[in-house]
């Protein structure tokens, strides 16, 4: 029963919320239909402990700077907080999926059908180039279906701001998700053989309908996920029969410029796969020439980034000497792919650091 629609930064403290809830009962069966990239059986885990940091980051709101009511600056802050503590592939693309999502909402009270819109297709362009091999058929491909069904009802009902029409963007958002989830399984041969549709695709699809029950002030739509292949509570955990994928997961935080960042994705490329990187916050100066002149040019070249780093490698070490080449990483946490994570564990408690 739809009640008064509410998107202002209350509305989103109650999507993070439901979405934390929600990750956490649907953990285990995502857990089970996990097996891409990787057949290790953590998206559900991974999710919910990435969007477990960013709604953590709600109760914190009090002692920060932040706006109290810019829906954009506190988002942004969610955002750094999951990137921060983010988790495997899935965490991470949704961490960058929450950065990027507060970009366009910046300086503004509350959401709107044509906000959504932008939010959507600045989240999907940046995850897409978070990897350096993006591929379809997974998280990305539903949040790409997402932000083109929320943007073809903005323009169908020409920039209208009311809530009527960004309930109706809403809708549209979530639908287009859960058809792309469903042909997920039809995009990537894993899936097809096992019969499953991809587990970070309905983890997304659920994230999505959070925020429309949190705006809307409707209930979870628990039919979408009916008929959805290796998700019956009765179905088997489909990664556990397959066969354990030799190699770790490498992650960590670090400050570099974008000329070094470059080059540890490139180094990283070499020497493993499903590489993401994605900036955490915004850039601040690291030197200036003696001078004291304001180049343009080599105050962009001296700019440091933190970033949030992630790579599957056959064994840490050299990934680990590579990263710490280029710069001085922060919270470096290795994880072996082939053993499952505990849900009930914190952030930074799998596998071991450095």
């Amino acid at each position: 029963m739809q009640t008064k629609i509410a998107a202002n930064t209350h509305a989103m403290k109650r999507w993070l919320g439901k979405a934390e809830t929600t990750l956490g009962n649907h953990s285990d069966r995502l857990n089970a239909i996990n097996i891409f990239p990787v057949a290790d059986g953590d998206t559900g885990t991974n999710l919910y402990l990435t969007v477990r940091a960013a709604a953590a980051a709600f109760a914190d709101r009090s002692a920060s700077d932040e706006p109290v009511n810019d829906v954009g600056a506190v988002l942004a802050a969610a955002g750094r907080a999951a990137m921060e503590q983010a988790r495997g592939n899935s965490g991470t693309l949704f961490a960058v999926f929450l950065c990027a999502l507060a970009e366009p909402l910046a300086g503004h009270t509350r959401l709107s059908a044509p906000l959504l819109a932008a939010a959507l297709n600045r989240a999907q362009i940046r995850a897409w180039s978070a990897l350096s091999e993006p591929v379809p058929g997974t998280m990305l491909s539903v949040l790409e279906a997402a932000a083109r069904a929320a943007g073809d009802c903005d323009t169908a009902h020409n920039g209208d701001d009311s809530n009527q029409a960004l309930g109706l963007a809403l809708d549209a958002a979530v639908n287009a998700a859960l058809d792309a989830v469903v042909r997920t399984e039809d995009q990537l041969a894993p899936l097809h053989a096992a019969h499953v549709v991809d587990a970070g695709g309905v983890g997304m699809l659920l994230i999505l309908d959070c925020l429309r029950s949190a705006v809307l002030g409707e209930e979870l739509q628990d039919e979408l996920l009916d008929g959805l292949h290796g998700y019956d509570l009765q179905d088997p955990h489909i990664h556990a029969g397959m066969p354990d994928d030799d190699g770790v997961e490498v992650m960590c935080t670090i400050s570099l410029s974008p000329l070094a960042a470059a080059t540890l994705r490139q180094r990283l490329d070499e020497l493993g796969d499903s590489v993401i990187m994605s900036q955490v916050g915004s850039a601040s100066p690291v030197g200036r020439n003696d001078a004291g002149d304001d180049d343009d040019d080599e105050d962009a070249a001296e700019a440091s980034y933190r970033w949030r780093v992630h790579v599957h490698v056959p064994e840490a070490e050299p990934a680990v000497a590579v990263i710490r080449s280029l710069g001085d990483p922060t919270d470096i946490s290795v994880s072996q792919l082939s053993m499952p994570r505990d849900p009930g564990l914190p952030a930074g408690q799998h596998g071991h650091e450095y």
